[in-house]
């Protein structure tokens, strides 16, 4: 198949036309991973985890012994967690594919396949763990392959890489602002595996936008070796050790980041659920629609912080990508207050209006647009060339370890009092943030390279 040089390639808001194709098609990933996400907890609490619900899923009794015996929401929380944590720890395994067997191309292939058999599966009872592990092993092979091909577009000393993923993730919040309105819709008020088979169809369509896009993407390396030639061994110079182990510091202090952020899916969600004043009139909203709301929010700051930074690096030097992480978290601190106030200031008896949440919504989207798609940029400039799409899936190990600790924790909203439960997770943002800042200090200065000609894989 012939592939288009992207190197002189704008055509896409001054961007190669192969980041519209990835975008658009990780828009419909995500517009089918986020709807799903979005019902799972609700479905499990409100239904599936109900007498005359759970004993229809096939081997349910012993996957849920490994849980040791908790019941209901503790046991929905602890479920998705793990769901959550297992969805990031498989592209390791799928860096892993790609690099040495099958290249990108044909990995995001089948696992675009494999997650789309998982959301058709989720449309019924019976096979709801066959449907996660689908989900799980799908995903593990699109997720980082599909990324390390937005840093294949470019050259490793082209400065529109950084405004790439801020575009890529664009293209993510765009999914998940309509995923919520439709899947969710569907699922909350029509029945649940409507909504979960309307996720099926959208990967599907992504799937669709992928293979119309394949001459306008990075070339593979397979491909480019030749397929009678034998994978050479991966070679480390000794210049990109530093820069590698320093990137694995950074995992676990990322991990602890993410928490509050990802827990908007977990606890956040059924905490809304039961407090929030969600009544529009007679007629209860969609308890869903408050992932799209938190989705129009951070599409909106991840366009206004990318806005910002190109006004700002014309008058002063830019912040570089620690420096923006840090200022991340101390938004990440403020949105977990806002909860904090939001509990606190609930009268007995009452609902929580929706002032608190919606200025939550905003301040961790200001957050969030200075730490995910930044720690993502840097860790597809400075991984090695030959090693890019396995360290791209070890970053999706931060949201392992830290959707492990989200559904850990989410289990503590039944018996944690609402303020404490939210200054827990404003105390995981106040740690990170320190250890930011000490990485800044003594670690991150292993992240400059003089090896300016070296493209990302």
């Amino acid at each position: 198949m012939t592939t288009i040089n992207p190197d002189s390639d704008t055509s896409f808001l001054g961007h190669p036309k192969g980041l519209g194709y990835l975008a658009f098609t990780e828009a419909w990933e995500r517009f089918s991973f986020y709807g799903m996400q979005a019902l799972l907890v609700l479905y499990m609490i409100n239904e599936l985890l109900l007498p005359g619900h759970i004993e229809n899923v096939a081997l349910f009794e012993p996957f849920s012994k490994l849980y040791g015996g908790i019941q209901g929401q503790a046991l929905a929380s602890a479920i998705f967690g793990t769901y959550a944590a297992m969805v990031y720890l498989t592209p390791i395994v799928g860096g892993f594919l790609a690099d040495r067997i099958l290249g990108k191309r044909r990995t995001v292939l089948l696992g675009a396949i494999t997650m789309a058999l998982g959301h058709f599966l989720m449309a019924f009872e019976f096979s709801f763990l066959f449907a996660l592990l689908c989900l799980v092993l799908g995903s593990g092979m699109f997720k980082g392959n599909i990324a390390s091909q937005v840093g294949g577009l470019y050259k490793k000393d082209d400065l529109r890489s950084a405004d790439a993923f801020q575009i890529f993730y664009l293209g993510i919040n765009a999914g998940v602002i309509a995923s919520p309105l439709i899947v969710g819709t569907l699922g909350e008020i029509y029945g649940w595996h409507y909504g979960f088979a309307t996720a099926g169809i959208g990967m599907l369509v992504g799937l669709i936008i992928y293979l119309a896009g394949q001459k306008y993407l990075p070339e593979d390396h397979l491909t480019a070796q030749g397929k009678n030639k034998s994978i050479a061994p991966v070679m480390l110079k000794k210049e990109d050790w530093p820069a590698l182990i320093a990137l694995l510091v950074l995992i676990p202090v990322m991990a602890l980041a993410i928490v509050p952020n990802n827990q908007i899916f977990n606890a956040y969600l059924v905490w809304g659920d039961q407090q929030f004043d969600l009544m529009w009139g007679a007629q209860k909203l969609p308890t869903t629609w408050l992932i799209t709301l938190d989705a129009i929010v951070s599409v909106s700051f991840l366009a206004g912080v990318l806005l910002f930074y190109r006004w700002y690096s014309k008058h002063w030097k830019e912040p570089d990508e620690i420096t923006k992480i840090i200022i991340g978290s101390g938004f990440s601190i403020g949105a977990m207050l806002c909860l904090y106030m939001a509990a606190a200031t609930q009268a007995e008896g009452t609902k929580i209006g929706l002032f608190w949440p919606v200025l939550f919504h905003i301040i961790n989207s200001i957050g969030f647009a200075h730490m995910l798609p930044v720690s993502l940029a840097l860790f597809a400039k400075v991984a090695p060339k030959s090693i890019n799409s396995t360290v791209i899936g070890l970053y999706y190990f931060i949201f392992f370890l830290g959707n492990a600790m989200v559904g850990w924790v989410g289990g503590f909203l039944e018996t944690m009092p609402s303020t404490t439960f939210w200054l827990m997770h404003a105390g995981f943002a106040v740690v990170a943030g320190i250890a930011f800042i000490l990485f800044k200090i003594f670690v991150s200065h292993y992240f400059q390279t003089t090896d300016d000609d070296k493209t990302i894989a």
